[in-house]
């Protein structure tokens, strides 16, 4: 599988949006490929999140997208891994454990204390993927204010 990692611009938005736009599908948000676009295009033209884009055959495959955060007791910058997706033709055949690898290289060279990411708690085979690629489930505390 001769899979390639891009590092998304403004240029490459239009193709990852049909990818996001889908990954908000199955999270049950409905199709909006116009607002997708603009979110993303948003993102990465004020260097809000890094998008990496997975591509095999000439076609997107599947991103991944990173949102810097800090870490105040560490005192350094980490990522907030916040979406992963990969489309359902290629599922299985290593791209999102490509673009987990990528991420974690990403990280490294920024000198991140972490990444981080939430996944839905029913999202079993995303989990097996994680944990299968090093991550490590944290119980410790997580609360959310829903706004």
């Amino acid at each position: 599988m001769a899979l390639d990692i891009k590092r998304v611009t403004t240029n490459d938005v239009s193709s990852v949006a049909l990818l996001y736009d889908a990954y908000r599908a199955f999270y049950g948000k409905p199709s909006d490929l116009p607002a997708a676009f603009d979110f993303l295009e948003q993102r990465t033209s004020k260097n809000e999140s890094v998008i990496f884009m997975a591509i095999l055959k000439g076609e997107a495959v599947g991103f991944v997208q990173l949102y810097p955060i800090f870490s105040s007791v560490q005192m350094k910058p980490a990522l907030l891994l916040n979406d992963l997706y990969v489309t359902e033709a290629v599922r299985r055949q290593g791209v999102g454990e490509a673009l987990l690898q990528q991420a974690k290289q990403f990280g490294r060279e920024t000198n991140c204390a972490y990444l981080l990411l939430q996944t839905a708690a029913d999202n079993y085979r995303a989990q097996s993927v994680y944990e299968k690629s090093g991550w490590i489930r944290a119980e410790d505390f997580f609360y959310e204010y829903p706004l």
